[in-house]
């Protein structure tokens, strides 16, 4: 009878043929080709462009792994050898992509495991958590180069809003990776096991311990739980060994490197104003898709800098001209994004002043269907089940399948703009002419349809008779009139105390005049009046 192989044997010999790779190995490697930073800022050597890929002996696997300079324990067997063969042979233009990507990544990550204390051979995490894409999100939600869920994020201090996601965010993610992995390790005191818990969460390894029998055990580490483990996490380990292989030992295998055509510098600058990434584009000249490159944890290309300040990224040398130009950048087609602080909503009375939405009966037929309930109906259309009986004239609460109902609804419904009303400035253009015309002048303006024989008659006589005085006296009674009359009308406002419950527009129907018109006398713009204030109404 065998003995039970060792850990150590078992790490080096064990197989699955059911390996499960991660959603990282899904990417779109085309569409991630076409990223702006790089088609800008890097470039492929062509010379490995036609290269096949070359294969290795297991002792050549072997022997790299072992010499690659990592705290962590680098193991090959058949399960780290499969995921190394899909990196170097059906993903290679995913690891080209990524290595592109990674000379402006691995250098903000490095600089957080350092802070922290933890194994720089971390960095690689990210290759098989999203490909190195900040935009990524898992089929769980996991979101960001890291990967994190929501609630292991919030729990590490990150933001997570509708503007901001700092999952997205290569500098705080990293720095809560650096942490969270720093805790995890201390959890376990074995680099494998808390590689593992970072993927699937410690209650699953620590599950997956007791299962083993190896909760209390000085040796454990991921290959004596492997098969207790969630199947998408058994391949964690493996790809990982397999990321810091091929990142590491790339051309060995004729994948192109990526070459950096220009460096990147950046620095950055904190932001206390609210500011639209178009506004900082146009103004500083910088195209909008770097300025989403190196800040992708703004989700709706918002900084809410009149929140809290937050940190924008830019190109060094862009920096100061921001800090120069920040007045200019928030004024720049600062209507277009300004938000409204204080808004007055527009009161139905006034809506059906402008004559342009009404408020109408609507008579709907409801076919009911199987299952449906009276009750289920009428809440539906927001009635009451007693109306619902009454308007279809029944009296038990239960409906037969395929009976029409008829539901009476209340809806607003637009019926177009009325025609402005006249104004009364006729009466008073008559008034200020009478006033500097002659007696004929009065007379005339009289609307010649209302007017009598007799004073047609007078009319003519007085062009033709100078002499007929008579008339004289009646013309000057009605210039007399015509002006009193006027001058009633120009006479000012009448005051008008409010009532509980009136609006505007009911006042200026009561009173004969327009909402316009009571708004203009009083200095208002909006629809607010108050019980007890005194309004001045126009005669």
């Amino acid at each position: 009878m065998s003995a039970a192989p060792s850990i150590l044997s078992l790490k080096h010999s064990i197989s699955d043929n059911s390996i499960t790779y991660p959603e990282s190995f899904e990417t779109d490697t085309h569409k991630m080709l076409q990223d702006w930073y790089l088609q800008n800022y890097t470039v492929l050597d062509t010379n490995f462009g036609n290269s096949q890929p070359l294969n290795a002996t297991d002792e050549v696997y072997i022997k790299r792994l072992s010499t690659l300079p990592t705290t962590i324990e680098m193991p090959y067997n058949q399960i780290v050898r499969s995921y190394i063969n899909m990196y170097t042979q059906r993903k290679r233009e995913l690891v080209e992509a990524m290595l592109g990507m990674s000379l402006y990544y691995m250098p903000i990550f490095e600089q957080a495991l350092e802070r922290h204390g933890v194994p720089l051979e971390l960095r690689y995490l990210p290759v098989i958590e999203s490909a190195l894409n900040p935009d990524a999100v898992s089929k769980a939600g996991a979101t960001g180069l890291w990967q994190f869920m929501l609630p292991t994020a919030r729990g590490l201090g990150m933001e997570i809003s509708t503007l901001v996601d700092e999952r997205r965010d290569p500098y705080a993610s990293s720095e809560a990776a650096a942490v969270y992995l720093k805790q995890l390790y201390g959890m376990y005191g074995d680099w494998s096991l808390a590689i593992a818990a970072y993927n699937c969460g410690p209650g699953n390894v620590n599950k997956a311990l007791r299962r083993a029998g190896m909760e209390d055990k000085k040796d454990k580490d991921f290959w004596s739980i492997y098969y207790f483990l969630p199947q998408e996490t058994r391949g964690y380990v493996p790809a990982f060994i397999a990321a810091n292989y091929v990142m590491t030992y790339y051309n060995q295998h004729g994948i192109s490197p990526a070459l950096a055509k220009r460096p990147l510098i950046t620095d950055s600058v904190h932001v206390g104003k609210r500011v639209h990434f178009n506004q900082i584009s146009q103004v500083l000249n910088i195209p909008i898709e770097e300025i989403r490159v190196l800040n992708p944890q703004y989700r709706h290309d918002i900084i809410p800098g009149d929140v809290r300040p937050y940190s924008l990224v830019l190109p060094s040398m862009q920096v100061y001209s921001y800090i120069m130009s920040e007045d200019s950048i928030v004024g720049h087609d600062a209507t277009l994004y300004a938000r409204r602080s204080v808004v007055e909503p527009t009161s139905l009375d006034e809506l059906d002043a402008s004559g342009e939405f009404t408020t109408k009966l609507v008579v709907k037929t409801h076919k009911v269907k199987r299952g449906e309930t009276l009750s289920g109906i009428a809440k539906k259309y927001g009635v009451s089940v007693s109306d619902l009986k009454k308007w279809n004239r029944l009296r038990k609460n239960s409906v037969p399948r395929g009976r029409n109902l008829k539901i009476n609804t209340y809806e607003r419904v637009y019926v177009g703009r009325k025609p402005a009303p006249e104004t009364e400035s006729k009466p008073d253009v008559v008034a200020e002419n009478s006033s500097n015309s002659t007696d004929t002048g009065a007379t005339m303006a009289e609307s010649p349809s209302n007017a009598k024989p007799e004073s047609i008659a007078a009319l003519s006589t007085e062009k033709t008779v100078p002499a007929a005085a008579p008339a004289a006296p009646k013309k000057e009674k009605s210039k007399s009139k015509s002006v009193a009359s006027s001058s009633k009308k120009k006479g000012g406002f009448t005051n008008h105390k409010v009532r509980h419950g009136e609006s505007l527009y009911r006042i200026a129907k009561a009173k004969g005049t327009t909402v316009e018109a009571i708004r203009k006398a009083n200095g208002i713009s909006g629809s607010n009046i108050r019980e007890g204030q005194i309004l001045k109404i126009p005669r």
